[in-house]
């Protein structure tokens, strides 16, 4: 756990270890909570693996494929499918519709002048914790921008895939590109088809946005894979804007987009092999499907970063098995570039598809960009300046001009996080970084915690949190800052309960 926690959290934000243990023990609760990272992950996944195998049980714990989305971080790997989804705005649900593709079109309205709403859901109910900041991104689409560096990095995957499967069947691409499906799905769709229990941390309300219980912004573009499968639709790629609830510096957002691409294959591709989805072995319909996986991410891999050295790493993911990461050795270290497997069997037979093999990958749009564009600030990608959209072009990979000088401004809060009335500590980091972030926005660069203290005579916990203020297109003001951080303050008490120091 310890070393576990020294990768993940810079050392400056450890205190001068007054109280070790209680600090490594609050350190591991918030990296439980932040599961779907690679490290935790690997670690819970692993362990749970073993306990699974030893029980004899076909389900392990799931762990979320959709990684964080900045360069430094775990590669997304959500399972992608395309499940559509219609809104009905006079009963408030959602349901899937195979054909149809649905895609949120605005943002946030007003039902009456004071309860805010995205999509016919009360941001004010007491279910929701999607705030209006979040509900403002919906609809952004920045991936279907042209010259943007997501849309860039898009056309690129989508183009290679076309080519790698050139035949066409009764009059569709080889591979279905989908990049409008709605993010607002039901819960059953994120979580429960992709084989993660009830209890998994990802289904937290401090990971992800709920409109509604039963509702959540797709944490993964997952959430659509069984009702394409269901469909029929054999190829195809996903893209989409994503959420989840997270950390505030340079590569983390609380919005971000994710490709994935899955095939499976026909009885036909399977016969030119001369293998059969009922009579050949698991074995034999596993390793063909892994071979061919391995073979057509390699070449996506060389048509994005040129000819790299790559390796092949063992993994485990739930919603696949044999599982696998493929890393490149990049500007002088290996960098993980994305996650994949053979579609799990059980999603298989779920969907009614038999022993039909296939397989899956999944990657970070904005991961890619950032390094392959050379963009230090994932911020920039929402960025509507002129200074930074016009360096680029369609379908071109460009290396980012830094325009941007203005010098960062820095502010503390410090908080008891327990009180003699509340000893419990249900404080949780990401609802200080949603109070910043509705406060700030894209203004505030960094959050990070400077200190973390128990009181040796009380056993009070306190933190101190650190804030970096930084505009990518102007010079802030004293007194704008001096504003945002008292609204901040004021905020953190009101909504999280917490005693100011």
């Amino acid at each position: 756990i310890t070393c576990t926690v020294s990768k993940l959290f810079c050392p400056a934000a450890f205190p001068s270890l007054l109280a070790p243990c209680t600090m490594v023990l609050r350190f591991t609760r918030a990296l439980a909570s932040k599961a779907h990272r690679k490290g935790a992950y690997r670690q819970i996944s692993q362990q749970r693996k073993a306990a699974v195998t030893s029980s004899h049980s076909q389900h392990d714990v799931s762990r979320s494929f959709s990684a964080d989305s900045g360069p430094n971080r775990g590669t997304a790997m959500a399972l992608a499918s395309t499940s559509s989804y219609n809104y009905n705005s006079n009963s408030n649900e959602i349901g899937p519709c195979a054909n149809i593709i649905v895609r949120c079109a605005s943002s946030v309205s007003k039902d009456d002048g004071t309860n805010n709403s995205l999509l016919g859901y009360d941001l004010n109910d007491p279910q929701c914790n999607v705030t209006p900041n979040i509900a403002a991104r919906v609809g952004s689409d920045l991936h279907r921008r042209r010259k943007h560096p997501l849309n860039t990095i898009k056309n690129i995957i989508e183009e290679y895939w076309k080519s790698y499967l050139p035949e066409r069947q009764q009059g569709q691409p080889a591979f279905r590109a989908y990049d409008n499906l709605s993010p607002v799905v039901q819960t059953q769709f994120n979580f429960d088809s992709l084989l993660i229990p009830p209890d998994h941390v990802s289904r937290s309300k401090s990971d992800t946005y709920y409109l509604r219980d039963d509702i959540v912004l797709r944490t993964h573009t997952s959430a659509h894979q069984t009702t394409l499968l269901k469909s029929g639709v054999d190829r195809f790629l996903v893209t989409g804007d994503v959420y989840r609830r997270d950390e505030i510096d340079s590569s983390h957002y609380p919005v971000f987009h994710q490709m994935e691409g899955v095939r499976m294959f026909t009885s036909d591709e399977l016969a030119m092999a001369g293998l059969s989805a009922t009579d050949s072995s698991e074995e034999e319909l596993v390793k063909f499907a892994e071979t061919d996986l391995k073979a057509g991410l390699e070449g996506m891999a060389r048509e994005l970063f040129g000819d790299v050295e790559m390796r092949w790493v063992d993994e485990y993911f739930p919603f696949t098995d044999p599982s696998f990461e493929l890393e490149i050795f990049f500007d002088g270290e290996w960098m993980e570039v994305l996650g994949c497997g053979v579609v799990h069997r059980d999603i298989v037979k779920e969907v009614g598809r038999a022993r039909q093999p296939g397989w899956a990958f999944g990657l970070g749009l904005e991961r890619l960009a950032m390094v392959l564009f050379d963009i230090p600030d994932i911020r920039l990608f929402w960025s509507e300046d002129e200074r930074f959209h016009s360096q680029f072009e369609s379908g071109k990979i460009v290396k980012f001009r830094p325009y941007s000088k203005y010098p960062p401004c820095y502010k503390d809060i410090s908080f008891w996080t327990t009180s003699d009335e509340a000893p419990e500590d249900d404080f949780h980091p990401n609802d200080l970084y949603e109070v910043v972030r509705d406060v700030g926005g894209d203004l505030v660069e960094k959050v990070e915690l400077i200190d973390d203290f128990t009181h040796p005579a009380t056993g009070k916990v306190s933190n101190c949190f650190r804030i970096s203020y930084r505009s990518m297109d102007r010079s802030l003001t004293n007194e704008e800052v001096d504003d945002m951080q008292e609204r901040v303050r004021d905020l953190t008490v009101e909504k999280l309960g917490v005693e100011l120091r």
